[in-house]
């Protein structure tokens, strides 16, 4: 895959965005816990960075997904790890499905002020119960007249303590795990309150992605008309992997710049860096490391991109977007770690970039679908797995 004029354009825009939105606010918004989605993202819709992909008819451009894919490694030139994933979540993880299969009506009310910048949105899928195993999902939605009504839980919610709506993965029938589950558009305020029956029980607190907010929420008997049902009753399962497959592919891309930069770096340390009479650089142990590094990721880079290619094509690339994951999830662990090393003790202060690099990074094995759960993927694909009986 080739970047191409217009591709360009857009990470030059939006690193000029980052240059001067973020990036001057990071160290403020990491300590604060949370980052104003809602002036960050409304001034993004208006340089029309939210709907890259989406339908020209709701404020979108109507591109191809390589552009998605332009803007999640353009991505990477911001500081920290936690508000590009509030990004990604806003962009490719909960309007995806909303996009491809929901109604007009739901567009327009939903999908059009994501894009806009005017709502933030969030997917619901992780409960406490079910994380990798999405068919565990445990919250119900019964019906109720024209309404669903929705009790359940959810956990690991990125930008829920801001989120005007989620995009919910509910049990809506009895039946098969992977038949009985739909996507339901839940709006999570009134007024800029919550609304009756939702409560925002936790504001985790994790070791990384500290400007990112992320919540576990109650629902008790939360009342949504069943018109709010994206696609066909009992599809959700099936929607949500047909999402996860650009989630996983986002999260691939996403790494490629930041991870760039971690060993761009190291390389500019380790060059002024001096011990027993000559500089880091100087020590062949230092060179070969950091030549690995960079061979790793751009290996990774190439993966990403003809996965992109493929699924541009109309391609399945279930087995190519999770192996990228896999790679992605690993070399941001290793990749920051083997760095945080040759920085010696300046690498274990808080402010280091390079440290906040590795707090950040070590959550890219385990969202979005854990290394097991790809390995489980591509072992299946490959035929070595026998894939588990449909119940």
């Amino acid at each position: 895959m080739q970047w191409t004029h217009e591709h360009q354009e857009i990470q030059k825009t939006l690193k000029r965005f980052i240059d001067a939105e973020i990036n001057p606010h990071v160290d403020e918004w990491e300590a604060a816990e949370i980052f104003p989605a809602h002036e960050v993202f409304k001034k993004m819709g208006k340089l029309g960075l939210l709907g890259l992909t989406k339908p020209e008819a709701y404020g979108g451009a109507g591109l191809d997904y390589s552009y998605s894919l332009a803007m999640a490694e353009g991505l990477g030139h911001i500081e920290c790890g936690g508000i590009p994933m509030a990004i990604g979540v806003q962009t490719d993880m909960c309007t995806p499905a909303l996009a491809r299969f929901g109604s007009e009506e739901l567009q327009r009310e939903f999908l059009a002020p994501a894009i806009a910048g005017d709502m933030v949105g969030c997917i619901g899928v992780s409960e406490p119960g079910a994380g990798s195993d999405v068919s565990g999902v445990k919250s119900r939605a019964r019906k109720d007249g024209d309404d669903y009504v929705i009790t359940g839980q959810k956990m690991w919610i990125t930008n829920s303590l801001q989120a005007d709506w989620m995009c919910m993965l509910v049990n809506t029938g009895e039946g098969p795990v992977h038949k009985n589950k739909s996507l339901v558009m839940v709006p999570l305020r009134e007024n800029g309150k919550l609304r009756k029956g939702i409560e925002v029980a936790k504001k985790i607190k994790k070791i990384g992605m500290n400007s990112s907010d992320t919540g576990l929420l109650y629902f008790d008997e939360v009342r949504v008309p069943q018109r709010n049902r994206i696609g066909a009753e009992g599809q959700g399962f099936m929607y949500q992997m047909q999402q996860f497959q650009e989630e996983r592919l986002w999260a691939a891309a996403s790494c490629l710049q930041s991870l760039s930069n971690c060993i761009e770096w190291t390389v500019e340390w380790a060059q002024e860096r001096k011990m027993f009479g000559s500089t880091l650089a100087d020590q062949q142990w230092v060179q070969f490391k950091l030549a690995e590094m960079k061979t790793d990721l751009e290996s990774l880079r190439s993966l990403t991109y003809r996965a992109c290619d493929l699924y541009v094509d109309g391609q399945d690339v279930l087995e190519l977007a999770s192996m990228a994951k896999l790679q992605a999830g690993r070399l941001n662990r290793t990749i920051p770690d083997g760095c945080l090393q040759f920085w010696g003790g300046m690498g274990y202060t808080w402010e280091n970039k390079v440290s906040r690099m590795f707090r950040d990074g070590r959550l890219g094995s385990i969202g979005g679908g854990a290394d097991e759960v790809m390995l489980g993927i591509i072992a299946k694909t490959m035929g070595v797995a026998k894939r588990a009986p449909r119940e």
